[in-house]
């Protein structure tokens, strides 16, 4: 925040929202909530993914500490993926973007396709 309490967004501040609120990281945070979950369960869960999409995806999500990633002793060995207290933190301001979304659809997108008419008109 700047001197008269307005939110500066500097470059740290845009490079963590970009990397948590991306597209794979909501989709992956949204099933994390819910519960723990193995590699191939979050592919099944997000069928549009890649793996190489999802694999990245959740190695920034734990390098800032909003999931973690919990070896089983199993056989083969399996990981699991779970949301942090941290990440829980992230539940309450993702909700309200989501219902400001919900509620301006309708305005935003009759501004798309008023933008689009004149894109249209223009050419």
């Amino acid at each position: 925040m700047d001197t008269e309490g307005e939110l500066f967004i500097d470059t740290p501040h845009r490079e963590l929202l970009d990397q948590v609120l991306d597209k794979w990281s909501l989709s992956v945070l949204n099933e994390l909530c819910e519960r723990p979950c193995r590699f191939n369960e979050l592919r099944r869960a997000i069928p549009a993914v890649t793996q190489k999409s999802l694999t990245a995806t959740l190695r920034r999500l734990e390098r800032n500490g909003v999931i973690e990633r919990e070896v089983i002793s199993t056989r083969p060995v399996a990981i699991a993926y779970r949301i942090t207290p941290l990440g829980k933190t992230l539940r309450y301001p993702v909700d309200v973007l989501l219902e400001w979304a919900s509620e301006q659809l309708p305005a935003i997108e009759r501004a798309r396709n008023a933008f689009d008419e004149r894109e249209k008109a223009s050419i």
